[in-house]
């Protein structure tokens, strides 16, 4: 029996032919990210089938007469509806984010809490059995629930995301196996101790949810309410997930501007002003109900307060105090600009290999799930390496004295000076864990009125034993100069730098977001400590700006922009969260110096992975090289790059030919030619997607004869009937191999007129290819005819005739290759 969804042969096809395939298997296929520099990407025959296999998706619906006629069924239109959906996304999402971040937060405390006493004694491998295992237990479940209850049996997340905001069909990223697994799974690995954070997949999770919500149906369950169906497209659905994405952002980081602007900079492919009003609202809804139950609830208990927003809950890494800055402080900006940029290069690289080297060596393993236990066992093993460094290496660090000297003075020339403010040091509101191996210390006034105490802390046990999230305040801290040594803040930034390299990417939803700030603020933490070394501690306005914990707040954007390339919106959420205003300026510097040295190197960690998990993604320009200079695309046309063997239906076909068309070949559309007048030639009139054609033969009863003479009224399908997903594949394929086998089906026709997409675009055979280019990604298109000047079909484009290493292919056998370089 002929199966119905086959793999495409359309990617071996050039490599069969004696002359083009030993030469493009070779070729390096440059390309550019928003001004990046050349990079090599090298595409197997296998990775190219990876490609195929992904379906493409239109942006906008099937403007066809069943289409319309449903429009106009439909009451008279208003936004209401959107807004409406728009604010319960965030909500949804607000109430998503404080649930993960109080799991997290409450299960590391009751952790720690439960060896704490082990760690006051020094009875360090006490302290290392309970803590590896309770997080084997809390790994080897975050990492099993995704292995074997998501449908992929891997966690998807944010390169899936902008994968299919750019058009590129992803299975099961927004099913709700995948929201539970994501969810659990998150909660679990960033609470064990690893080195990630929960932002990855909570932006994955405010997909969902903006997926789900909107649709208001559950294909999992079966159910469909009546409500909102006309969000049920891919527009609207795309809309709905680019708001949820960025409600994430705001929710996690409290910054609902930082969360528009990412999705406008990041996630979606297509954006208007309308769309950025609501997603806009969707983020401010997120964080406000985010803050408004984080403002009375602690570790899931009722504290009172309701509606009491304080600041040291809004602002994640808020900074208390602001410093007047000084020109020079540009030098050591672009200084940790460039550290950044080359170190967020050296990261992406180093996970690329190692993600690599992880998928070369579990493919080795052919039994499922010997394959899935091996990717389990490797998350345990990160974990007990992990933790191992985390608990021994702080004993090896001596005990440092606590001095609020500097602390006392830098509060006598802040902006948020209240004289009825005790000076406390800013550790000592922690729970203990900084003391480590170091004896509790005590506090007193002196005869002056200055506080004096004899505390002290150990560094590495500071900076490593607690969560991610509080060593970013203790980094971003002002005032506390000499609070950790060289000696502690190189060693935690190997560890971060290399523990979160080896850790992403496993079988296990984790972000990097909290791992990159961190590794960032170490960095800029050292270079502000060099500087403190050079100038010494400046106690007067026009020196306060040499402070370590502001070269960490810009050391922590440069490094995240370094490894994510972000600029506009990285800058935003910074801001959001330090509260930080006046360091705008040197944050800003540093971040454009990061980015710019960075795409020297290579693409940034979401576009590798976008490559690397071989996602058509299609590049907001195209560049292509030959002969190592960049090829101009206006020299070139849409004729260059079709295929030119395309199979076309007529308006009325017979359904013996749909059938035999479906079952021997994979393309998922189809061009429909039709006869003006008799004599005429054929030409193109619209297009029709193979789901479509699958509904239309599902239902018999709008089947026809030949007989023109018959006066019987056919049925016809409505637009639900026609644009509805099959869940059932085996299904339509036993249909249609019984259509293909009964002769009674051999004369039957279909009228297709009332399903074809009648605005379908079209490009002429000689229109330029960087504007056939522009006109396929901006209008998220799926395919493109080609015609000639006569409206005759002459070839289609799809998306992955568009991406880069498919260019080169096809711009080399062009006739206006040699023309363009003999030209320059």
């Amino acid at each position: 029996m002929t199966s119905l969804f086959k793999p495409t042969k359309k990617w071996r096809e050039s490599e069969e032919d004696p002359l083009i395939g030993p030469v493009i298997g070779k070729l390096n296929v440059q390309r550019r990210n928003a001004g990046a520099n050349l990079i090599n990407v090298k595409y197997t025959k296998k990775d190219r089938e990876s490609l195929a296999s992904h379906e493409s998706l239109d942006y906008l619906p099937s403007h066809s007469e069943v289409y319309t006629k449903w429009l106009r069924e439909m009451p008279c239109r208003s936004d209401w509806d959107q807004w409406f959906m728009m604010g319960l996304i965030g909500i949804a999402v607000g109430i998503l984010g404080f649930f993960v971040n109080q799991a997290i937060d409450t299960i590391i405390t009751l952790k720690w809490m439960l060896v704490l006493h082990y760690i006051q004694n020094s009875q360090y491998f006490l302290t290392w059995i309970y803590v590896v295992g309770i997080g084997v237990i809390m790994v080897a479940l975050s990492s099993g629930v995704v292995l074997f209850l998501c449908p992929l049996g891997m966690p998807s997340g944010l390169p899936e995301v902008i994968g299919f905001l750019n058009g590129a069909s992803v299975e099961y990223i927004f099913h709700i196996r995948t929201l539970i697994g994501t969810l659990v799974s998150c909660v679990l690995a960033v609470a064990s101790g690893l080195f990630c954070g929960p932002e990855g997949p909570m932006i994955h999770m405010g997909s969902i949810l903006g997926s789900g919500l909107s649709q208001f149906k559950s294909d999992t369950f079966g159910v469909q309410f009546p409500f909102f169906t006309r969000f049920r497209n891919c527009a609207n659905r795309r809309n709905f997930i680019t708001a949820g994405a960025g409600a994430a952002i705001a929710s996690v980081f409290r910054a609902p501007v930082g969360g528009l602007l990412f999705t406008f900079e990041e996630v979606a492919s297509f954006w208007d002003i309308k769309l950025a009003w609501q997603t806009f609202f969707c983020c401010l809804m997120a964080t406000f109900t985010t803050d408004l139950l984080s403002s009375s609830f602690h570790g899931f208990i009722y504290q009172g307060h309701f509606g009491f927003f304080k600041a040291e809950e809004s602002i994640l890494f808020g900074v208390k105090y602001l410093l007047d800055m000084n020109i020079m402080v540009f030098i050591p900006s672009i200084i940790l600009g460039i550290i950044g940029g080359l170190l967020g290069a050296l990261f992406i690289s180093m996970n690329m290999r190692v993600n690599k080297f992880r998928i070369k060596l579990f493919n080795l393993i052919k039994h499922p799930l010997i394959q899935k236990l091996s990717k389990l066992l490797e998350a345990i093993l990160i974990l007990v390496v992990t933790i191992t460094a985390t608990v021994y290496v702080p004993s090896f660090f001596p005990c440092t004295p606590l001095s609020p000297d500097s602390h006392n003075k830098l509060e006598n020339r802040s902006l948020y000076h209240n004289s009825s403010t005790k000076a406390t040091h800013p550790l000592s509101k922690t729970e203990q864990f900084y003391l480590y191996n170091c004896p509790q210390g005590t506090t007193w006034m002196g005869p002056d009125g200055i506080e004096h105490s004899n505390n002290s802390h150990n560094e590495a046990a500071t900076l490593l034993v607690e969560n991610g999230k509080n060593g970013i305040v203790y980094l971003f801290r002002r005032g506390t100069h000499k609070e950790f040594g060289f000696a502690a803040l190189l060693t935690t930034f190997v560890i971060y730098y290399l523990f979160s390299c080896w850790t992403a990417g496993t079988a296990m939803a984790c972000g990097l977001v909290i791992p990159m700030l961190y590794t960032g603020a170490l960095c800029g933490r050292i270079v502000g400590l060099i500087m403190v070394s050079i100038f010494g501690v400046q106690t007067d306005e026009y020196g306060a700006w040499i402070d370590p914990g502001l070269f960490a707040v810009i050391g922590a954007a440069s490094y995240f922009c370094g490894v994510s390339r972000l600029t506009i919106s990285l800058t935003a959420i910074m801001v959001e969260l330090t509260n930080d205003v006046q360091s705008l300026l040197p944050i800003m510097v540093a971040v454009m110096v990061a980015r710019m040295i960075g795409d020297l190197f290579n693409h940034s960690l979401y576009s590798s992975l976008l490559k690397q998990k071989h996602i058509p993604f299609l590049e907001p320009e195209p560049y292509v090289l030959y002969q190592k200079k960049p090829l101009n695309l206006e020299l070139f046309t849409a004729k260059d790059i079709m295929e030119p063997q395309v199979k076309v239906l007529r308006l009325k076909e017979k359904v013996s030919i749909l059938v035999e068309l479906l079952l021997e070949t994979s393309h998922g559309g189809f061009p429909v030619i039709y006869q003006p007048v008799q004599g005429h030639e054929e030409v193109f009139i619209g297009s029709i997607t193979r789901l479509e054609l699958c509904r239309i033969l599902e239902n018999e009863k709008i089947f026809e004869t030949q007989n023109k003479e018959s006066c019987q009224q056919y049925a016809q399908l409505n637009y639900h009937e026609v644009s509805f997903k099959f869940q059932n594949l085996t299904k339509i394929n036993l249909l249609l191999n019984m259509y293909r086998t009964d002769q009674q089906y051999q004369d039957y026709y279909v009228n297709l007129k009332p399903y074809i997409n009648q605005s379908a675009m079209t490009v002429h055979a000689n229109f330029s290819l960087q504007r056939t280019y522009n006109i396929f990604r901006t209008l998220g298109l799926r395919h493109l005819t080609v015609v000639d000047l006569r409206n005759r079909v002459v070839g289609i484009i799809t998306r992955k005739d568009l991406m880069a290493f498919r260019l080169e292919e096809k711009l080399f056998e062009s006739k206006n290759l040699e023309t363009d370089i003999h030209k320059r």
